[in-house]
């Protein structure tokens, strides 16, 4: 069926069959995919959110800080341990970011695509794991995260909420919450 449909149709018909088979409530009770709510511009510099999960529970905290002559946006575990930080660099190219673990080290590398003539491109480097490609609508928040060609690692949608300035992060399982929203949030501060 593949071969008939068009680029791009595959993710399509892989969302219409996640559909059918009972959304997001069907898949939590089968152990499946989460979801979690997060805010445009994440915060102001000094300023702190909780990225809250689809029960309204606080998740991940986001610490916003002003070091040096860098803003800096720390993912923090909801008992405040450090596991990702996203770091704006003055003298980088505009079109790279890092994302850095906590404990130190390179967690993933985010770069636009030169040429993407019908949507956004992104590749995200993740070290000893292989690359993950972004695509769809960057600027109003409606796109994929795929690792390889077929594998969904998370979806990316501004429809699932009705709050303005709000968009959803459904992560699928096995995958690295904590880093997807990591590389969500980088990619909206790239975007801007």
């Amino acid at each position: 069926m593949s071969s008939v449909i068009g680029d791009g149709s595959l993710w399509v018909m892989s969302m219409l069959r996640r559909r059918a088979e009972g959304g997001l409530a069907r898949r939590k009770e089968a152990g499946g995919a989460h979801r979690y709510k997060m805010r445009e511009k994440l915060v102001s510099i000094g300023d702190d959110y909780w990225i809250e999960d689809h029960d309204g529970n606080k998740a991940f905290k986001v610490d916003g800080k002003a070091l040096r002559a860098r803003n800096t946006l720390i993912i923090q575990s909801k008992e405040g341990q450090d596991l990702y930080k996203i770091q704006e660099r003055m003298l980088r190219v505009k079109d790279t970011m890092e994302i850095e673990k906590g404990e130190g080290g390179t967690a993933a590398t985010i770069k636009k695509a030169m040429i993407a003539p019908l949507r956004e491109r992104w590749t995200v480097s993740i070290p000893g794991e292989g690359d993950w490609e972004v695509q769809g609508n960057i600027l109003d928040h409606e796109y994929h995260i795929e690792a390889g060609r077929r594998e969904r690692v998370a979806e990316v949608s501004k429809k699932w909420f009705r709050i303005r300035d709000t968009y959803g992060v459904e992560v699928e399982p096995g995958h690295d919450d904590a880093l997807v929203l990591a590389v969500t949030a980088a990619i909206d501060q790239m975007a801007r």
